[in-house]
């Protein structure tokens, strides 16, 4: 009996070291491909985090003004601005909503974007800014697809996926073996152990303290993506749990998305935009706007003007809490209000995804949510970076360090079988794992340079 038992120890231990294996190769091939990409989010992360205080200090003499005793009507303002720019047209007014704020006009010229500030007691250009010269666009484009288009967000999107697996497979191999957790190793690092013990706590101990926040991150971040993100678009629209479609009982609709003519709100990007019925004159901004504020939009939206002769006017809200967001599509020559997309009527979808954006923007509960963001996105770096230096120290001399194959191919079937779950929940990775294991099975084995560079 006491053999038996014996046995059956040695073969669980046995088991339980081929599944550390083979989740070992998985979280060092992982990291070794996404680690550059994910050091590079969390960088770019943590500096737009704080997008309103950076912009506040670089456009502060464009974008703050005098206060004076009386502010022009935005058509006069519109009518500076047109004079200035004959060339230009123009595409959006921003409302100046402080004393001490001036007022913005969107335009376009040559085919690029600018932002022209205006004195709203004046009229003055205060200045103009060129929106792809505008340096928390750069921050966001590289955050976002690495400056390299579809194919940048693709490998974008990749990493955001592939650390869920890292987090997944960390957490495993984090989890402590001996029947008695302590707390050191565990849950603080050994700090006085030995350099290279000492650096696998600081990154294990760290990542199972940040894994919650990780996974949020990447999670909040995902409805953005180029490939996933349009699915979850998709399936909003299609269910009804974004936006819902009652708003066009007895309305013209377009086929054309908000998010072609307007900058929204995620749950109004697909809302599709209605017709302006047939008239001679459009309304003015003051008319706009006071159809905005007897709707209760709150302070800081924009309008975005009529694109041809059944074109609307959308007053858009991107407000910090979502619970504040608003947008309103209205008829340019009647004023009617052909649209009205709130928070209220969000859908659970989408109520969920724009809270999960507002966080992940570090907006939702002001500074507080900024230094959460910049805790984790600063924490990513020292994972990464903690990585980095335990690979050095354990890679042997002319090799990659690639952790050994397991004995055991069930094994390795076992975690395949997980893999390919997650594959088919985001299916770049299915695609990416794919490719890996063929590599791994059919190349690696077959290549003795490689296998031995590899090994």
């Amino acid at each position: 009996m006491a053999n038996m038992r014996s046995t059956g120890q040695t073969e669980h231990r046995r088991e339980g070291r081929h599944w550390y294996a083979v989740v070992w190769r998985w979280h060092f091939y992982a990291g070794l491909l996404f680690a550059p990409v994910i050091f590079l989010l969390a960088v770019t992360g943590a500096v737009y985090l704080f997008k309103p205080q950076l912009e506040e200090w670089l456009y502060r003499d464009w974008m703050y003004v005098s206060p004076g005793e009386r502010k022009l009507a935005p058509t006069d303002l519109l009518e500076r601005v047109k004079q200035a720019n004959p060339d230009a047209m123009i595409t959006a007014f921003t409302p100046s909503f402080a004393p001490d704020r001036a007022a913005e006009v969107m335009l376009k010229k040559d085919g690029m974007a600018f932002t022209v500030f205006v004195d709203p007691y004046n009229g003055k250009i205060q200045g103009v800014r060129n929106e792809s010269d505008r340096l928390m666009n750069r921050v966001k484009v590289l955050h976002g697809e690495l400056m390299a288009g579809t194919a940048g967000d693709r490998i974008v999107e990749l990493a955001a996926c592939w650390t869920l697996i890292l987090v997944a497979t960390g957490l495993y191999l984090w989890w402590p073996r001996e029947k008695r957790r302590a707390v050191f190793g565990t849950f603080l690092p050994r700090f006085a152990a030995k350099r290279r013990v000492l650096w696998r706590d600081l990154h294990a101990v760290s990542a199972f303290w940040l894994s919650a926040g990780i996974v949020a991150l990447v999670l909040t971040g995902l409805p953005w993506s180029g490939f996933t993100g349009e699915w979850i678009s998709r399936f909003a629209a299609e269910t009804g749990t974004g936006y819902p479609r009652y708003l066009w009982d007895g309305k013209p609709e377009s086929t054309v998305p908000t998010k072609e003519v307007a900058d929204v709100p995620w749950a109004a990007e697909t809302l599709p935009v209605p017709f302006s019925a047939s008239g001679n004159r459009p309304i003015s901004l003051e008319r706009v706007m006071h159809i905005a504020e007897a709707n209760r939009v709150k302070p800081g939206y924009v309008i975005h003007l009529p694109e041809g002769k059944k074109g609307v006017y959308t007053v858009s809200l991107r407000a910090n809490r979502p619970e504040d967001e608003a947008t309103l599509h209205l008829d340019q020559y009647s004023g009617n209000v052909l649209a009205d997309l709130r928070f209220s009527d969000y859908g659970p979808l989408a109520k969920a995804i724009s809270v999960g954006i507002a966080l992940h923007e570090g907006r939702y509960f002001g500074l507080w949510n900024q230094l959460l963001g910049l805790l984790i996105c600063l924490g990513l770096v020292f994972l990464v970076v903690s990585g980095w230096v335990m690979w050095w120290k354990r890679r042997p001399a002319g090799k990659l360090g690639v952790p050994p194959k397991p004995e055991s191919s069930s094994r390795i079937k076992g975690a395949a079988g997980w893999l390919v779950i997650m594959g088919l929940v985001f299916p770049l990775v299915g695609v990416s794992l794919l490719l890996a294991m063929a590599v791994d099975r059919w190349v690696v084995t077959r290549v003795p340079l490689l296998a031995k560079w590899l090994g």
